[in-house]
């Protein structure tokens, strides 16, 4: 079996880019500019260097969303290394072996690399580069083709995909495009030539700081001489209710956060970015945790 993993050729070129290192301070939000996660989609996992809360998108990549869920259910991912990590793009975990060349017993996936986009879809634009709008759904940073498609095609939608920001949850894959089966990457950096290619099923919405600090490889390949663990990785659904934090994040739709958007716009004049652009969270320990 083949490395899964992503292509890293052109790790010399990529942006130095940061959700917040380039963003002026979003506007104060009000209790009601946010809503609960559905902790059915909210994926925690937790490492040896803290704790990682993943959005998970079943509208957007179901079969990964799905698998994701019954990996973390099976066990399988816990004390599972960070095996391959690279200091300005991702940090890679999901294979038992600790090589990049295993995986689970489980079938290996067809690709999602984009998916449908409906007038129904929960989709708020920011931005319209080249005429191709760019916003949010839920937590996740999108690109899609324009609205005025919708009356071109059969199924009256049009075909969006995700961006590549720091954060982004993407599945590692061999050269077949339908070959991801467990092993996954974090986003540290922004790096758009994967978009479209590799599958995104979620996006990082709290401790993005810890997938930063996770130990990297000191050569080009990105193995890790001494990797981080994936402690226990866990579905929040399956959390007891008294010991499950609510996580709540801010409502792309909100008067407050758009007015947040448009600061960060102005801020960032030509070179403004989706991945500019941060998505407020809350998460809410349990009382007497």
């Amino acid at each position: 079996m083949k490395p899964a993993g992503i292509l890293v050729a052109s790790v010399a070129a990529v942006l130095s880019f940061s959700p917040l290192a380039h963003a002026s301070e979003p506007r104060a939000l009000g209790a009601a500019d946010y809503e609960a996660v559905d902790p059915l989609n909210l994926l925690v996992i937790d490492t040896t260097k803290g704790r990682i809360w993943v959005e998970m998108t079943p509208d957007v990549a179901p079969l990964h969303v799905e698998r994701m869920r019954l990996l973390a259910r099976e066990g399988f991912f816990n004390n599972v290394k960070w095996h391959r990590v690279i200091d300005g793009f991702m940090a890679q975990t999901g294979d038992p072996t600790g090589t990049g060349e295993g995986g689970s017993t489980h079938d290996d996936l067809k690709a999602e690399f984009t998916f449908r986009r409906g007038p129904d879809t929960a989709f708020v634009p920011v931005a319209a580069p080249g005429g191709y709008p760019v916003g949010f759904h839920n937590s996740l940073p999108v690109t899609s083709q324009p609205d005025r498609f919708f009356a071109r095609t059969d199924d009256q939608k049009v075909t969006a995909w995700g961006v590549y920001c720091p954060g982004m949850a993407g599945m590692a894959r061999e050269d077949n495009p339908d070959s991801a089966n467990s092993q996954f990457f974090l986003m540290r950096d922004y790096y758009p030539t994967l978009e479209r290619r590799y599958t995104i099923w979620g996006r990082v919405i709290a401790g993005q700081e810890v997938v930063n600090s996770l130990n990297a490889g000191a050569l080009p390949s990105g193995q890790v001489e001494n990797p981080d663990l994936m402690v226990t990785v866990q579905v929040a659904a399956d959390i007891p209710a008294a010991n499950r934090p609510e996580v709540r994040r801010a409502k792309p739709e909100s008067a407050a956060f758009r007015a947040s958007v448009e600061a960060v716009k102005q801020a960032r004049g030509a070179d403004f970015s989706v991945c500019d652009v941060p998505v407020p969270v809350q998460v809410i320990e349990p009382a007497g945790a």
